[in-house]
């Protein structure tokens, strides 16, 4: 068998996001859906916000050195305008718990929660959006200062705006009329929610998009302003569209990848320092293979990601894989998912891809959005009731795979 070695000091790690597992947030507008009975209720969710240094003893135990989080805008900005310095100075006590540990934290400024003054009055469909996000954006990266080099603006904006105004299963909670037929799967959440279908959603869908590349451009510019020698980038979740030899399904898969992916990255691409990359699904025209199931439904098609790369790789930008994970409360198939996802990892780089780092997604088991707690990704399993960690063995697969810096194939 041949060894598969990773390039020195690549960065392997987990990722989190701050209203998933943080808890006690709840002047966002996901806490306020809660309260109206449109999605799951989060609440202490893993008591990360007190319990972080106890999280980041594990992934270190676990030979982590990188971890990937995000601040929470609703703590920094709690209104317009006005920032929390005491908020600031808990993201500096995390990122210095990391440091101590040896864990590059890598940052993303937003991960899907707004703050209500922000949702309430329009949120990114507000016209002076980016010059809003800019500024939380700036001020951010100012007084965390040289506690961290490595900042994503936006998490997976496609997700977003898919979600609340295509799907309708996130807030805003709108919906396109005749979604069966766009390609996007139109499920409930766990909840029910189904709000009526509205042919102004499709121009509100796009508007949005739009304003989330200027969003993200207008960060960049404002964070090099302050911090040049920050590394400032996106994180876009690749869905993998392919097809079997049919050309018809060959154009409907190239047309789709042009539509998830390209005809975004185009817009924010040259604002980019580096691009993370998410990966979870594939969808292949024509397909006729009966694949095995995560615990989302999803297939396991962990291969997906080696072309997942490829595609952000036309960019010649530096590449993370900054989320890449099954939910499986078993932890019947996380360790074989987590090896071949390495696996296609590798094939990329070795095909040109300049891959930098993989953080699995995610350390803990947490708050998956419209699903609440019942989808389990994490390296850790958490007893919601205790608030006990009990790490599981598929991270003890990735832990040898990270002293090994690869793994045989």
């Amino acid at each position: 068998m041949a060894q598969q070695k990773f390039p020195e000091g690549f960065y392997w790690g987990a990722a989190t996001a701050s209203y998933q597992v943080e808890g006690g947030i709840e002047n966002c507008d996901w806490a306020k859906a809660a309260r109206e009975g449109k999605v799951p209720v989060c609440g202490a969710a893993c008591e990360h916000y007190t319990r972080y240094e106890q999280d980041f003893d594990i992934a270190k135990s676990l030979g982590h050195n990188c971890h990937r989080l995000s601040v929470e805008w609703a703590r920094i900005e709690p209104e317009e305008g006005k920032f929390d310095e005491r908020e600031i100075e808990h993201y500096r006590e995390v990122l210095r718990a990391l440091r101590e540990r040896g864990l590059e934290p890598f940052i993303t400024l937003w991960h899907f929660t707004l703050p209500l003054w922000f949702s309430e009055s329009g949120g990114f469909e507000r016209k002076d959006a980016p010059t809003i996000f800019a500024r939380y954006c700036a001020y951010v990266v100012e007084r965390l200062g040289e506690q961290c080099a490595h900042y994503a603006t936006i998490n997976e904006p496609l997700s977003f705006t898919s979600n609340g105004w295509r799907r309708g299963t996130w807030p805003p909670f709108e919906r396109w009329p005749l979604i069966k037929y766009a390609g996007v799967s139109s499920h409930t959440n766990i909840l029910g929610m189904r709000p009526p279908a509205r042919g102004k959603n499709v121009l509100r869908y796009f508007s949005v998009l739009k304003t989330l590349t200027r969003a993200h451009n207008a960060a960049h510019d404002a964070i090099k302003m302050i911090a040049p020698q920050a590394e400032v980038g996106i994180v876009h979740q690749i869905l993998f569209f392919h097809a079997n030899n049919n050309p018809l399904n060959q154009f409907l898969a190239w047309f789709m990848n042009w539509h998830w992916t390209y005809s975004f990255m185009d817009k924010v691409v040259e604002k980019c320092d580096v691009i993370g990359v998410n990966y979870y699904l594939h969808n292949k025209f024509g397909d006729t293979a009966v694949y095995d199931k995560t615990d989302m439904g999803w297939d396991v098609y962990p291969e997906g990601l080696e072309e997942a790369l490829l595609m952000l790789a036309r960019y010649n930008k530096p590449l993370y894989v900054s989320e890449a994970g099954v939910a499986d409360a078993k932890d019947r198939i996380r360790g074989d998912y987590i090896t071949r996802l390495v696996a296609a990892m590798g094939r990329a780089l070795a095909r040109g891809a300049d891959v930098r780092g993989f953080m699995y997604w995610s350390l803990l088991d947490n708050y998956e959005w419209a699903f609440g707690f019942m989808k389990r990704f994490g390296l850790v399993e958490i007893d919601y009731e205790t608030q006990k960690r009990t790490i599981r063995a598929s991270a003890f697969v990735y832990k040898k795979i990270i002293e090994q810096n690869g793994m045989l194939e």
